[in-house]
């Protein structure tokens, strides 16, 4: 295997996305590289990934390497924390099978992963997933008992121009097979027209697909100017103590936000907020649902989203999956073809029916007569 291409690096691979084309190579540090982001590097139809540390730890099974390896693109695995030092953004690259190079210098030695060598590292994580569910279970018990009042106690509701009471709200986060989820539920968004959450990147999902969302919120970390130019409200989601990370980018930029800090992800931040704001129903399109998703985050702070889920599941209704359960209507082309069917159909009876035939004729002679009349 061998591939060359332009060097896109960052340790933190949400950032990367931003900046890597098409046909370039993204060197990260990402232990086990999760869905969205292998999805998203899918997407921009990289040339290869070269990951510092192990896409897949073993902690628990999960798609991302899979994705990437399905896609068609090469993944280099365990080349080393220190190749970020080594290579600079732009640098031009050359990956021989697990080796990576730059102008014949050999700088990194990874390994190449296979399907085979993937599926073997899957079966083991399976047997490792009892324990790192009982690490998530404990992690969940001990977030209850010390915020309880994320499930009991009213939200802090800032003062928001956009008006969700009695209304849906679609919520759309970045996750994988939302964008075939979204638009299997176009007819839906046409008819019931709902408010449309962005959260983070999910609003460049809604962009893409011809959409502009009244609302963004997030750390503003994973969504694109164009997104946060498209007239939406923003929501800059910050910690507890109230430090927000996305605050400097969008005073940078010069538009105006609101800050909300709430613990737990931006993702839960805003079912929260729709919840409180009395919406009658909310639809969720790409956010976190299964255990694996649960298990991605690695980080405490996702219990949160159990618990929120908790809350407002009485109006909650998930999307995932929609695209592959109800698949996309017929095309335009199928219609024509129909009614090009159905009017051969109708020239055959008329011609086939001398009743019908007689009385076109008639109304044929009428036609006639009174042009003629108007002529005369």
């Amino acid at each position: 295997m061998r591939v060359s291409g332009k060097a896109r690096v960052d340790r933190r691979t949400k950032n990367l996305l931003h900046r890597i084309a098409p046909g370039e190579i993204a060197v990260i540090s990402h232990a086990d590289l999760d869905a969205p982001c292998a999805s998203a590097l899918a997407e921009k139809h990289v040339a290869a990934v070269v990951n510092a540390q192990r896409s897949l730890s073993g902690r628990f099974p999960h798609p991302g390497p899979t994705m990437l390896l399905r896609a068609g693109i090469p993944l280099i695995d365990q080349a080393g924390d220190g190749l970020l030092d080594k290579v600079g953004e732009g640098q031009a690259l050359e990956i021989v099978d697990g080796s990576v190079y730059s102008n014949g210098e050999r700088l990194a030695e990874g390994r190449l992963l296979t399907e085979q060598e993937l599926g073997l590292q899957i079966e083991e994580a399976k047997r490792n997933v009892g324990e790192e569910l009982a690490r998530f279970v404990e992690n969940t018990l001990s977030y209850v008992e010390k915020e309880q009042s994320l499930l009991f106690d009213p939200f802090s509701l800032p003062d928001l121009r956009t008006r969700m009471k009695g209304r849906h709200c679609l919520i759309v986060v970045r996750g994988p097979g939302a964008a075939g989820d979204l638009r299997a539920i176009r007819s839906y968004i046409g008819a019931v027209n709902p408010v449309l959450i962005g959260v983070d990147g999910g609003a460049d999902l809604l962009v893409r697909e011809g959409y502009r969302p009244d609302l963004i919120i997030g750390d503003m970390d994973s969504v694109s100017d164009e997104a946060l130019r498209a007239g939406a409200e923003l929501v800059v989601h910050a910690y507890p103590n109230g430090e927000a990370p996305g605050r400097d980018r969008l005073s940078a930029m010069g538009l105006p936000f609101v800050v909300l800090p709430s613990r737990g992800t931006s993702e839960d931040v805003a079912m929260l907020l729709a919840y409180e704001q009395e919406a009658e129903l909310i639809a969720a399109v790409g956010t976190h649902f299964s255990l694996t998703e649960f298990l991605e985050k690695a980080r405490g702070g996702i219990s949160s989203t159990f618990l929120v889920r908790l809350k407002v599941g009485s109006i909650l209704v998930d999307a995932k999956g929609i695209s592959r359960l109800y698949p996309a209507g017929p095309s335009r082309r199928l219609f024509l073809y129909l009614a090009v069917v159905a009017a051969l159909i109708m020239s055959v009876l008329v011609m086939q029916a001398p009743s019908i035939r007689a009385t076109l004729d008639l109304w044929m002679l009428r036609l006639i007569s009174f042009f003629r009349s108007v002529w005369a």
